[in-house]
């Protein structure tokens, strides 16, 4: 992680060594905001920890946050602020520019993760076609005794691009995206806001064709207006629903104290204009992690598969199942092996109902509206995570041995993790950045329904409070905020907001850069771009694109939910 050597195993035996000019200058750029390593928990309080964040099964009506799809769009934004665009160029053995090179490994709020190095980079062409809109793919029909004719046939713009049957290599291989970052197949739901964003992209570059933008400049244009107003969309829209809205604006008026200020704060953080931001590691191994608190552990996904239907909700193990990188797209065959299965492309009976997911009311559609049981809601930002995530899918865990027992539970990764890289812990960092740390009482008792720690012993729990593991601090944080629980605040939303500043700072398209930007595109509030605005422009404005299955109850016969698969 940047700190001066790389470690090597062969067979048994690890070796260590400073890595060569070539290597540090290919390193993705890590950082960290603490001045020293934090003191780590035990292993077996890390255990204790863990099991205690996702023992019990979270009742779905338990306090629940905003809208589900912020979930998915909060993971498809990870992905593109740590998206390594030279690591696919290295992949395929093209040459890589040093502006290239800056470029793929920047963490910033540019879409990169989406578009790569565009279709005059060799690597990246064949996701787009000849006039620089993106490829999509089509959905698979299956067999059907509802009738629905969406269903029952292949659906174009529906599913990823995939390899198909033209891949040389096993069915896994054949199932595998056709985009820049496969981590946005890692699930279906993070797979279909990625295919929004494509299709926000391909209405932009065909808007701006009708305007008579010439044909050489289309590509590059599409994506500065998409790039700004996605960016305007989180700055508004996103980052207040899960930071306090106070921190965010007090942060985007220009007082980013702690993280790479252009003038004041630390000096070890110091830039100059110009200068290339980095990733800081309290960030991306602790505080974003905020999501997985917020993920549920079944969804009402469209009228085959919600929880009245034969087909009962979609788990979160279907949606890892009909994902391309984590599963296999089908119902049979093992989720953990990749070349199992019978499909190739989603059913067609898995494209989503995104009225279940963003609620287009903000946006002044009261006619997409569905009944409140169908509605999702991601679940409050806090210390508990659902049951599903004690156990992940192999094919989410990209490692190269196959972990078992507790390495598959999801917190217990995120803890060993931050213990692995000498994270600094919460009260650490709370004393660094001048900000009252959490009480004993907070950190170990939190609030109404947080995680329980009454398997503790006094000895851990005075562990656990002396050097509280980051992320539990900063989902504590935000489960405790005396106004406003269920965001980031202190020192997590400080983080949080400070890096998406930096990130848009550091991006070519810059709405920070150019602070008398204002959206141009059609939003139901003049001036302003919200996430529903975006999805609404991206479909066209159509009930029947984000919800192409319709609506209406299906009949209740045996053989149903296998038949949609």
């Amino acid at each position: 992680m940047n700190e001066g050597c790389i470690h090597e195993r062969e067979g048994e035996q690890v070796t260590s060594r400073i890595p060569s000019a070539a290597e540090q200058q290919m390193a993705f750029r890590f950082s960290r905001l603490s001045r020293e390593k934090g003191v780590q928990i035990s292993e077996g309080l890390r255990r204790k920890l863990a099991d205690a964040m996702t023992k019990e099964e979270i009742d779905p009506n338990s306090k629940p946050g905003i809208p589900a799809g912020f979930t998915y769009l909060g993971q498809f934004v990870d992905h593109d602020l740590t998206m390594d665009a030279s690591a696919s160029m290295l992949a395929f053995g093209e040459p890589v520019s040093l502006e290239m090179l800056m470029q793929g490994h920047s963490p910033a709020l540019d879409l990169d993760s989406l578009y790569g190095f565009g279709p005059g980079c060799a690597t990246f062409r064949n996701y787009f076609d000849s006039s620089g809109r993106f490829k999509m793919g089509s959905t698979l029909g299956v067999s059907d005794p509802a009738g629905i004719p969406a269903v029952n046939t292949d659906q174009w713009g529906f599913d990823l691009p995939r390899a198909g049957e033209s891949a040389i290599g096993s069915r896994g291989d054949m199932r595998m995206p056709l985009i820049p970052d496969t981590r946005n197949d890692e699930n279906l739901a993070v797979a279909q806001i990625s295919l929004a964003f494509m299709r926000f992209h391909n209405r932009v570059h065909s808007r701006l064709a009708e305007h008579g933008l010439p044909t050489a400049m289309l590509f590059d244009s599409a994506r500065e207006t998409v790039v700004k107003h996605y960016q305007w969309m989180l700055r508004t829209d996103f980052l207040p629903r899960i930071v306090d809205p106070g921190i965010v604006d007090q942060v985007f008026n220009g007082q980013r104290r702690f993280f790479e200020p252009l003038r004041g704060g630390d000096p070890r953080h110091a830039t100059r204009p110009g200068d290339r931001p980095t990733m800081p590691i309290e960030f991306s191994v602790a505080a974003y992690r905020l999501g997985h608190s917020m993920v549920r552990g079944f969804y009402s996904w469209n009228r085959v598969f919600t929880r009245d239907a034969p087909g009962g909700p979609a788990t979160l193990e279907k949606l890892f199942r009909f994902s391309g990188r984590s599963g296999n797209l089908s119902f049979d065959g093992d989720i953990n092996d990749r070349n199992s299965g019978s499909n190739l492309r989603l059913p067609s009976s898995w494209i989503p109902d995104f009225r279940r997911l963003f609620n287009f009311e903000e946006a002044g559609r009261k006619d997409l509206l569905v009944p409140p049981d169908q509605f999702n809601l991601a679940h409050r930002i806090d210390t508990r995570l659902v049951k599903a995530l004690r156990e992940l899918p192999v094919g989410a865990i990209d490692q190269p041995d196959v972990p078992s027992g507790v390495q598959l539970n999801l917190a217990f990764r995120n803890l060993t993790r931050a213990a692995m890289l000498g994270l600094a812990t919460g009260p650490q960092l709370a004393h660094e950045m001048g900000m009252k740390a959490l009480s004993k009482d907070q950190i170990i008792t939190g609030a109404e329904d947080g995680a329980r720690l009454d398997t503790l012993t006094a000895e851990e729990r005075e562990e656990l409070v002396a050097h509280t593991p980051l992320w539990f601090y900063i989902l504590r944080e935000a489960e405790t905020a005396p106004r406003g629980a269920g965001r980031l605040t202190g020192v997590g939303g400080t983080i949080v907001a400070e890096v998406f500043h930096r990130a848009m700072e550091g991006s070519t398209y810059s709405i920070v850069k150019d602070p008398h930007w204002r959206p141009s595109l059609p939003a139901y509030q003049k001036g302003a771009f919200t996430m529903t605005d975006l999805m609404l422009f991206a479909f066209e404005d159509s009930e029947e694109l984000l919800n192409p299955l319709g609506d209406g109850p299906l009949p209740k016969q045996p053989g149903t939910a296998s038949s949609t698969s």
